[in-house]
């Protein structure tokens, strides 16, 4: 695969998502770069925004197997990951698998769970695996989680804690549609739900080769660099009581492979690196009011951004 293959599968993928999804486009590249990235999105915003819909719309566009988990206080753990259950016939215990084997996981409300069942996602989302009574089992490729919270309600809510929070590639919010895109949504809906008329245009492996070829895009000296200034930059903000961790710094640089490869080209460019900085590292860092709005998280980044140069070398030389 090549990378204006990658180009092309893309383009497909989000031209099918779009014939749902009036407008956010660029939230749609965001979450195509992280699930070829192999990482998981957090997606934070109210009720009706099309969270679910975009999740599903994404899933039929891989031809990927979907699962929905509805987050609530009495869910348990063994409700996510599955659990052995004692057959009488065979006198033995057979593993039940729960409702994270599945290629698309959208965890909706996962803030409505206990810090005990979310932290039964932290195994799978970092290491694409679930232990269960000391047996260790691998999840499917490609593995993505899409979490939603609400962040508006609190009652009835556990927060995430950040070492969760630091396990997602990307928290991004899709926003209310302008008038002229509400009107485009009704137009589209009316008659029926166009979700149940669309086709897969890749499978599973492709987004999984995919990932495996974006690797290859080509990242500048000065452009890790200049990822590692952004990153120091974050620690040594008075503004911020915690930085972004390597975890982060490692995440925005898969993250801006991948982008380059879904716009065609081969090497990673400094805007590419400040497009995904937000999206990437905003909910990785935790300011000294650690009451701030995630709006506000994104006003530090992008102070940071503003602050540190970016290169002027030829970033595109090997």
């Amino acid at each position: 695969m090549t990378i204006s293959d990658i180009q092309k599968i893309t383009n497909d993928i989000k031209s099918n998502i779009e014939k749902i999804i009036i407008g956010n486009s660029e939230t749609i590249d965001f979450i195509l770069t992280a699930i070829i990235s192999g990482g998981h999105v957090l997606l934070e915003d109210v009720p009706g925004t099309g969270k679910t819909t975009l999740a599903k719309s994404l899933a039929k566009s891989i031809s990927a197997d979907f699962n929905r988990i509805q987050f609530t206080p009495d869910l348990l753990p063994s409700d996510v990951t599955g659990l052995n259950i004692f057959n009488q016939e065979k006198h033995e215990f057979e593993f039940v698998p729960g409702p994270v084997f599945t290629n698309i996981l959208l965890a909706d409300e996962i803030n409505r769970a206990t810090p005990r069942t979310q932290s039964s996602l932290l195994e799978c989302m970092e290491e694409k695996q679930v232990t269960v009574d000391g047996n260790t089992r691998q999840l499917n490729r490609p593995f993505l989680v899409i979490a939603t919270e609400n962040p508006i309600e609190t009652a009835g809510t556990f927060s995430l804690p950040e070492a969760q929070l630091d396990r997602f590639m990307m928290q991004l919010s899709m926003g209310l549609p302008s008038k002229e895109e509400e009107i485009k949504i009704m137009d589209r809906f009316i008659n029926d739900n166009p979700l149940e008329n669309i086709s897969p245009v890749c499978s599973g492996d492709d987004i999984y080769i995919m990932g495996e070829t974006a690797k290859s895009v080509f990242v500048h000296d000065v452009i890790r660099r200049y990822i590692a200034d952004i990153v120091v930059a974050t620690r040594n903000d008075k503004s911020i009581s915690s930085g972004v961790s390597p975890r982060g710094t490692l995440a925005l640089l898969k993250a801006s492979q991948v982008y380059a490869a879904i716009n065609g080209r081969d090497f990673v460019t400094p805007d590419d690196v400040k497009k995904l900085a937000v999206p990437v590292l905003s909910h990785r860092i935790i300011s000294y009011t650690n009451m701030a709005k995630n709006s506000n998280k994104e006003s530090l980044i992008l102070s940071v951004l503003d602050s540190v140069a970016a290169p002027t070398e030829d970033w595109t030389e090997k």
